[in-house]
């Protein structure tokens, strides 16, 4: 009697977690297009439920920041010692990995200073500067998160999923002071517009590009999308209705484009010929161009409109001077990167204030796995003294970087990066020793994207597979 009644306490326990499972329901959670098949959603569906069933205890130990099909297949992809198999990340010296470490040489030398105004306004700057502390660091990609994650950027999980892409989502964005309105851009020459919020969906997929789309830029009003891609054009659509409105042939391949801030009327473009074109929005005519020592691979204004802050793919970053009114552009400074190696720029992002730096900033990210830091003066043409720098695992992707929300100055100065071991890492630029703050699993292949929306409360990354999550950021009291 005894072994029947533990039999059957324990099947009665099994089919009750059978009945709760949250595995069964996990695959419900990612939304379909308007176009998918219905199929295609049904048989998905019930492999995935047959799948959960036979990973049930496997998923124990599943140590993802959120729940969902895609975290959960991408989980299950992997063999059970996938972490210590990892190679291990570059590091600058023996058992420094995930730590600060001073730099060998003055931090003179690690950036090299060409300027096209007067030397004695860039002496006078650079020492109201110099009392700023400057350091370097070497960090690793894979560095486990102190003990006390930050608040502010600890998630709830995956918010929603769209993976109908099938080709690599090399940039994604959202749109301008909006909190749900998305857009990606893939390798397919596709670039998908959806929208984030209750139920989450695809509004419009635009496609025209036959090569990989690069860049793109929402205007002001959020109502034009302006592309540059590999197939040497710059398209500009019309979002509402799904059209490519404008079509502008380069004779090189555009791999970044921006808005004028101000006068959305310029689109500034740079391509792989070495320039930086900026373009009539109306007309579609070249109204200047500034040519460079290679080609142009990241571009960024400053809040008002008058500096352009590009990088180009040796791992130069240029500020340019640029008129309002009639677009006419002048080169002002040069930062040139002390490094043998030269590596493109992925990222180059501005902002207008910074606790750290007490003044506007700039972010820049290389394919070898560099970030810097940059304090910018305004009054000196944009003029970058490097703050501090961190050396990361070098990377095949062009993987992107951002700014993450301002926090109080006690809780540091933040930065979000992709990487190719598929997680979304954080890092604290304060921080002497374990920079590596937080991390997000549930890709299943190299992060190449990540923006934040207006709110500030989701966060998007994509990845190689062609797969986009939104997360979910915990709230903060």
């Amino acid at each position: 009697m005894a072994e029947e009644t533990i039999e059957k306490s324990s099947s009665s326990e099994e089919e009750k977690n059978k009945a709760v499972d949250p595995t069964f329901f996990s695959c419900l959670l990612q939304p379909s297009s308007a176009d998918s098949d219905p199929q295609y959603i049904g048989i998905r569906r019930l492999l995935l439920c047959r799948k959960a069933e036979s990973g049930v205890h496997r998923r124990k130990d599943w140590r993802c920041n959120g729940k969902g099909y895609v975290a959960y297949r991408n989980y299950i992809r992997r063999p059970r010692n996938w972490e210590s198999l990892h190679a291990p990340s570059h590091s600058s010296t023996p058992g420094q990995s995930g730590r600060w470490i001073p730099s060998p040489a003055p931090l003179s030398l690690l950036f090299e200073v060409d300027s096209w105004s007067s030397s004695r306004d860039l002496r006078s700057g650079y020492q109201a500067s110099s009392h700023r502390t400057s350091f370097s660091s070497s960090a690793s990609d894979n560095d486990p998160p102190v003990r006390k994650v930050e608040p502010a950027y600890s998630f709830v999980g995956m918010h929603c999923i769209f993976d109908q892409c099938k080709a690599s989502v090399t940039v994604l964005k959202f749109g301008n002071k909006s909190s749900d309105l998305l857009a990606y851009g893939a390798a397919d020459g596709t670039l998908t517009v959806c929208t984030v919020s209750q139920p989450p969906s695809i509004i419009k997929e635009l496609r025209g590009h036959s090569k990989d789309v690069t860049d793109f830029d929402f205007s002001s009003n959020n109502q034009y999308i302006a592309s540059s891609s590999m197939d040497k054009t710059v398209r500009v659509w019309e979002i509402s209705k799904g059209l490519c409105i404008r079509v502008i042939y380069g004779i090189s391949s555009q791999l970044c484009i921006r808005f004028h801030p101000v006068n959305n009327n310029f689109l500034s473009a740079g391509n792989a010929n070495r320039e930086i074109t900026v373009f009539n929005f109306s007309t579609g005519r070249v109204i200047n161009k500034a040519v460079f020592d290679d080609a142009v691979t990241a571009v960024d204004h400053d809040h008002t409109g008058q500096l352009i802050f590009c990088g180009d793919a040796q791992g130069c970053i240029y500020t340019v001077n640029m008129n309002s009114r009639t677009g006419s552009l002048s080169r002002s400074h040069r930062n040139r990167s002390s490094n043998n190696r030269k590596s493109p720029v992925t990222t180059v992002q501005y902002r207008s204030f910074s606790l750290l730096a007490r003044g506007p900033v700039l972010l820049t990210c290389t394919q070898d796995g560099s970030l810097s830091f940059f304090s910018v003066a305004l009054e000196i043409q944009g003029y970058l003294t490097p703050r501090c720098s961190l050396k990361l695992t070098p990377r095949v992707h062009s993987i992107r970087a951002s700014f993450c929300p301002l926090l109080s100055l006690e809780k540091g100065e933040y930065i979000v990066a992709g990487s190719e071991d598929s997680n979304v890492y954080f890092y604290d630029l304060t921080r002497p020793r374990h920079t590596c703050v937080n991390k997000l699993q549930g890709h299943g292949s190299p992060v190449i994207g990540v923006a934040w929306n207006h709110g500030e409360n989701l966060l998007g990354s994509s990845d190689s597979d062609g797969t986009v999550i939104v997360w979910k950021r915990a709230k903060t009291s």
